[in-house]
């Protein structure tokens, strides 16, 4: 697959494999596992600091590219870490179309995965619901 996610890969990979050079270093895959992620909660702090979430504070605008920026900076850490644990872009595309058709199944209540399942009262219920939420049909025809 030779996409844009491969690509950002292979990019990643390159400025993995200099900076592991540079530096001398040799880590297990513990190592990165817990490097990397960690990296990933200090990027999360700096994503969170360019919004206005300390709701007792006064909201100051967004900086919407600083914000980017660091959105970019964890997928610099996310895609190192696929690459540590031995994930390639087919197989991240693969994975994830999986994973998400089984989020979309919990959310019906069609999972087999244990919590997840909707008894048939409660299927009818979500169904009145949904039917209770959607306009009338007078109120789509303007009278």
């Amino acid at each position: 697959m030779n996409d844009k996610l491969t690509q950002i890969f292979t990019m990643q990979k390159a400025l993995d494999d200099r900076i592991i050079s540079e530096r001398g270093i040799d880590k297990t895959v513990d190592e990165w596992v817990i490097g990397i992620t960690l990296a990933m909660e200090s990027e999360i702090d700096e994503i969170r600091r360019e919004v206005n979430w300390k709701w007792w504070k006064n909201p100051k605008p967004v900086d919407k590219t600083a914000l980017q920026g660091e959105v970019i900076d964890m997928w610099h850490f996310l895609v190192s870490l696929s690459d540590k644990v031995g994930l390639t872009a087919d197989d991240v595309y693969a994975i994830y179309l999986k994973k998400n058709a089984e989020n979309h199944a919990r959310q019906d209540g069609t999972s087999a995965k244990e919590g997840y399942g909707v008894t048939a009262e409660e299927a009818a219920e979500n169904m009145r619901k949904a039917f209770e939420a959607l306009p009338s049909v007078s109120d789509l025809i303007g009278k």
